[in-house]
This record gives C-alpha cells, structure tokens and sequence, in this order.
C-alpha cells in the first residue's frame, strides 16, 4: 500500500486518494490493468477496469448419485497424477513433441512498452469500426497524478464522432483498443483484429438482392413499414436478463417446497478406503483396458 507523503497539508484528502487508487479503499474495484495511454508526447498514467459484469448463474456439476461436487484435476497425460498448479507452466510446442517453455518474465519482456502503454496510434470516425470488432469494454481511470491529461484528452475527444485506436498488452496478449469519451469517463474497447474475423464466403446466404431471393415489391414496402412502425429510441435499461430471473424463480420455488437435497459426508471407514484422486484416474484407464482385452483374462495375463 502506498505511503502517505507527509508533505501534504490536507490528510483527509490524501487519504481518500491512497484509499481510491491503492484498491484497498472501501468498495474500490481492483484495476485489471495499470499503465498509461501514449497520446502524442501526452502520456496519462491510467488504471483499467471492466465496464461489464457476469450475469451466469453460478451452477457447479454435481454426481447425481449422491450429490457430490465434481471436481476438476489437472493430471499428467503420461503418468496420470495429479499436477499442482506450482509445478504448470506454460509451454509452445515448436515441434511435435518438443516445446519451449515460457515463464512470467518471458511474457513481461517480450515487449515491456506494449505491455505497460496503450499507445495511440491514429483517431478514426466511430462508425467506420464495424460492430463486430468490438470486443469488451472497460473504464480507464486516471492514476495518481494523471488527472488534468485525462481530462485533456477527455475534453479534446468530447462531442466528437471520432475515436482513438492504440494497442496494449493485457494477460499474455497483445489487443487493438478503441478509447472514447464517455460522459466524464473515458472507455476503452478491446477489438478483435482483421486475422481473427471469418468470413461468411462458406455459408450458404440467400441472394444480395431482394429481386434475387424473388421477393415480391409489395412484400419489401411492407416489411420496410414494418421497420419504420417498430423504431424507437435506444433504451438499453428495457430490456433484462428474463432467463436467469425465471430460473432463480424456479430455484427459489424448489428451496421453498424442500426440493433440495443435502450432501452427506462420507463416513471414516469409507475415507480410509478411498483411493487417492490419481489412483481413481489411473484406475479408470486400467479397467478400461483390461475391459477390452477380456476382463478376467486379461488381469491374469497382466499379473
């Protein structure tokens, strides 16, 4: 956590500003990213956080027998135990079978002013960028110390219909990004690049032209008046997640009629006799074979 500089004359001020950009501060969002945007000569130490939250309903996998969670394992394909995450790490294989490990500071290295600048490159109007290169949003908040070039940068992009486009580095991968004024903040939006979009060339889309798919003229002026009695204003707060309320009804609606069922801890004897989690995988891998091979026969050939 950062220290309090003492030669500051306004302790409550100092405080709430250690407390907001610290991320220790009460109710603070932690920063996905820090860095600083490039804008010209202007650099403006930034803090990135996610303008999106996840809406999934938090479902875990259950044995239907007894109701016991399933666990995920990470095993080693040519023994079968289990790996601890210490011992992972992260490898290309640059021919098959062989490969070249990867450690944290390979990534941090490999373009230490990428991964630690969101450098802006050119500006461009908003809605030349088609929708689907738009990836995720987030906020930029300006750190300590960056708030007039924030704003600067604010201000020069306010009521404009242009947008900035730089890249940066964000776990382990390199993103285009849009930056936009957004009422008092700046957003920015991750963008896929042009490598990564499919074209629809293999699909089997009807005709470019209504005369082509044999629409008839009356059918087009009545669709089209369609269109124009269904327009309205954009009103993103109209429309909500009615699946996982209707579903959450239904839980609630099981809680309530007792429709619940509760895990029951194995006894003693059985934790004794329970084999460990890589003996289970290896287990499973040996009946399987044996299986194939005739079951008792091939137990006794095995022995």
């Amino acid at each position: 956590m950062r220290k309090t500089r003492k030669s500051r004359k306004t302790p409550d001020k100092s405080a709430r500003r250690k407390g907001r950009h610290a991320g220790s501060g009460a109710g603070h969002p932690r920063a996905t990213w820090k860095g600083a945007v490039s804008f010209g000569l202007v650099y403006i130490p930034v803090h990135l956080h996610t303008a999106v939250r996840d809406s999934t309903l938090d479902l875990d996998l259950l044995d239907k027998r007894d109701f016991a969670p399933i666990g995920y394992q990470r095993y080693n394909k040519h023994t079968g135990k289990v790996v601890d995450w210490g011992d992972i790490v992260k490898g290309y294989e640059y021919r098959k079978g062989q490969y070249v490990a990867l450690t944290d500071e390979d990534f941090r290295q490999a373009n230490v002013e990428a991964s630690q600048t969101i450098d802006i490159v050119t500006f461009v109007e908003r809605a030349d960028i088609p929708p689907e290169y738009f990836e995720m949003p987030y906020y930029l908040e300006p750190a300590e110390g960056g708030e007039k070039t924030y704003v600067l940068l604010r201000e020069a992009m306010r009521g404009g219909s242009k947008v900035a486009i730089g890249s940066f580095v964000i776990r382990g991968r390199q993103h285009v990004c849009a930056i936009l004024a957004h009422e008092k903040a700046l957003m920015l939006n991750t963008l896929r690049f042009a490598e990564e979009m499919v074209e629809a060339k293999d699909l089997e889309i009807p005709s470019a032209t209504a005369r082509g798919a044999k629409l008839s003229t009356q059918e087009l002026s009545t669709a089209k008046l369609l269109v124009r009695e269904m327009t309205g204003s954009w009103k993103p707060e109209a429309f909500k997640d009615s699946y996982r309320q209707d579903l959450m009804r239904r839980i609630n609606e099981k809680i309530r009629k007792r429709q619940t069922h509760v895990l029951t801890p194995p006894s003693a004897a059985e934790e004794e006799e329970r084999p460990s989690a890589e003996v289970i995988d290896l287990m499973a891998v040996l009946q399987k074979s044996l299986k194939s091979r005739g079951g008792a026969r091939g137990r006794r050939k095995a022995a």
